[in-house]
């Protein structure tokens, strides 16, 4: 059977584009759809850009000779859809799943991508799947491998939802599981065995005394934390368990590189075996580059810390700049009540159109 690209008309208000990408579904994974309307709008209503496709992904770029290029990339895929398909406006309010995480920054760049035809940096515009799911998966990850010379860029603008803001780099993430052991036990008879649920109170107490950091980089304050995400330990209600595991969730500031994130946990922990079950580097602001400071300076504000990992970090360790920007608000993202407000995606595509045009 054959299936009907829906039609997506690139040059329409942005908010009204917005609300066309979250009527076609694309649940991570499920992208294909998404990415067929994508390529077409940008095949037939934007000729001055070279198109190609890589799986569920769509990239776009112009060939002007300008001294430097700035990438636009935004995830396609959302969350799993909450009865919040298809969008639906109240006054300057549109929801819908994926209208703050992150369609609306999608529709700025798509709309900025076939009305701007004469931008004073050559664009590059990565439209990518697979990001709300493990980084395994991520479509920039299958992009850098077999199409590396599309991240080439002197700034990367990622369209995760700030609020308008400008957020510069991000925050590291790493997952360690700590175990305690005990022996088992009936525990009508505990004293014949030793409780690894009680054990793990040292690491809760370690954890309770300590005493995060505050980084300042480039002016934007990092803050970090290291927090217990999960506990388990039990085998049935009438023994005395032989094991406990806390899962420890360390959120660093991007001074720290991978190998010493590592470190400095397993100096908190001392004693203790540690399995690092997830572990992602942070990104340094780089508002020193030419384009991020013409970028601030479009925008009249001053640029924040990320708080969260994004992908901003897998530029970051490909030498460029990068900075997270979109219209949506990241307190809503995976909500059942996500939306966006249009006022915001208004005032985006207009900063972008100061920046590039």
């Amino acid at each position: 059977m054959t299936t009907t690209v829906p039609t997506l008309d690139l040059t329409a208000d942005p908010v009204e584009l917005t609300a066309a990408l979250v009527d076609v579904p694309s649940v991570s994974g499920d992208e294909a759809m998404l990415a067929d309307a994508l390529e077409h709008a940008l095949r037939t209503q934007a000729p001055h850009l070279e198109v190609v496709r890589s799986g569920a992904a769509v990239l776009a770029r112009t060939h002007l000779g300008r001294a430097r290029r700035v990438l636009l990339a935004g995830h396609t895929d959302t969350v799993p859809i909450a009865d919040n398909v298809p969008s639906r406006r109240e006054g300057d309010l549109l929801y819908g799943c994926g209208t703050s995480d992150m369609k609306s920054g999608d529709a700025v760049f798509a709309h900025l991508a076939a009305t701007l035809t004469e931008p004073r940096h050559d664009l590059t515009l990565v439209f990518y799947d697979c990001e709300e799911i493990e980084a395994t998966r991520n479509g920039l990850g299958r992009i850098e491998r077999e199409l590396p010379d599309w991240l080439r860029a002197d700034l990367a603008i990622l369209g995760e939802p700030t609020g308008g803001a400008v957020e510069a780099g991000c925050q590291g993430t790493l997952r360690v599981e700590i175990r305690t052991q005990g022996r088992r036990a009936h525990s009508a008879r505990s004293w014949l065995g030793d409780n690894a649920v009680h054990h793990a109170a040292d690491v809760l107490a370690r954890l309770n005394a300590y005493t995060a950091r505050d980084v300042d980089i480039d002016g934007c304050v990092y803050r970090e934390g290291l927090q217990a995400v999960r506990i388990a330990g039990g085998v049935a209600g009438n023994v005395v368990p032989d094991e406990c595991v806390v899962t420890v969730n360390f959120r660093f500031a991007p001074d720290r590189d991978a190998e010493a994130a590592q470190a400095h946990v397993r100096e908190v922990f001392d004693g203790y075996d540690l399995t690092v079950t997830d572990l992602s580097p942070g990104a340094l602001p780089g508002l020193a580059a030419p384009a991020a400071r013409e970028f601030l300076a479009a925008t009249g504000t001053t640029a924040q810390a990320k708080y969260g990992w994004t992908d901003v970090s897998r530029f970051a360790a490909l030498g460029i700049p990068a900075i997270n920007y979109g219209p949506g608000d990241p307190n809503l993202a995976h909500t059942r009540e996500e939306h966006v407000d249009t006022r915001a995606i208004t005032g985006c595509t207009d900063v972008l159109w100061r920046f590039l045009a």
